[in-house]
């Protein structure tokens, strides 16, 4: 039975517009500094298949590096404040899907920060080196290693969210949110699937078909501050009406 939004908020008129903006803020900051540490920074420094050009690149570049790791660092904490606030929003739906849901997002931003830990390595390691040993063939290799080690787990964390995204979709559309939106979010998650399975078991593998798929990532974050906004003003006018029938009756 799907449950209306509007009985939903009605049993926690105070807490479920306030965890909606949390998680809409926590989402938005995201879509700030992620893109930022991987296209602004990452994409920047790292060559693919060429250790030499990527160590050189963090040489010159390592305090945008390590701003990167800390961007990526505080996306992984936001992540599991939106695992909560999912979980929150979405419980009375289904309380058993709704902690699966949120699990996921967990494992995912555990995942990724565990991952996160071979771009701190590869920092080091550049950040250590004097002289010719920043360019010594053994030191490119590490650095390299360590580079391609972030990657393989960032992508099979990928594959967690995407199941997160998936699941979080199922939830939205028995929530009684815009079904379109439902969709949007099922399909992002699809995508996330594809590449993350792509990259790990299809050799050569070059697409990246959650760069088309991640709309409804987008219109999530708006429809949570729409249902805050809505929400927060509802709350307003109850606490309004209260005031005034207490007055009255005095």
């Amino acid at each position: 039975m799907t449950i209306r939004s509007s009985t939903i908020a009605s049993r926690l008129p105070g807490t479920q517009p306030k965890v909606a903006l949390a998680t809409a803020v926590s989402l938005l900051l995201m879509a700030i500094l992620a893109p930022l540490a991987q296209f602004g920074v990452l994409k920047t420094l790292i060559v693919p298949a060429d250790a030499t050009a990527t160590t050189s690149n963090i040489a010159a570049s390592l305090g945008l590096l390590q701003a990167a790791i800390v961007a990526f660092l505080i996306v992984a904490i936001l992540d599991v404040v939106v695992a909560w606030g999912f979980y929150v929003l979405l419980r009375p739906v289904n309380e058993w899907l709704a902690r699966l849901v949120g699990s996921l997002r967990v494992g995912y931003a555990a995942l990724f920060a565990f991952a996160l830990l071979n771009l701190v390595d590869a920092a080091g390691l550049v950040h250590s080196a004097t002289g010719t040993a920043a360019q010594s063939g053994p030191l490119q290799a590490q650095v390299a290693a360590a580079v391609a080690s972030f990657d393989t787990g960032w992508h099979l964390a990928l594959g967690i969210f995407g199941l997160h995204l998936v699941g979080l979709g199922a939830l939205l559309f028995r929530f009684a949110a815009p079904r379109l939106l439902a969709i949007l979010v099922v399909l992002a998650g699809i995508g996330y699937l594809a590449d993350s399975l792509g990259t790990m078991f299809v050799p050569g593998y070059g697409l990246t078909i959650s760069t088309f798929t991640f709309v409804g990532e987008a219109l999530l974050i708006f429809w949570l501050f729409r249902r805050a906004g809505q929400g927060l003003r509802s709350s307003e006018a109850v606490v309004a009406a209260a005031r005034t029938s207490s007055a009255a009756a005095s």
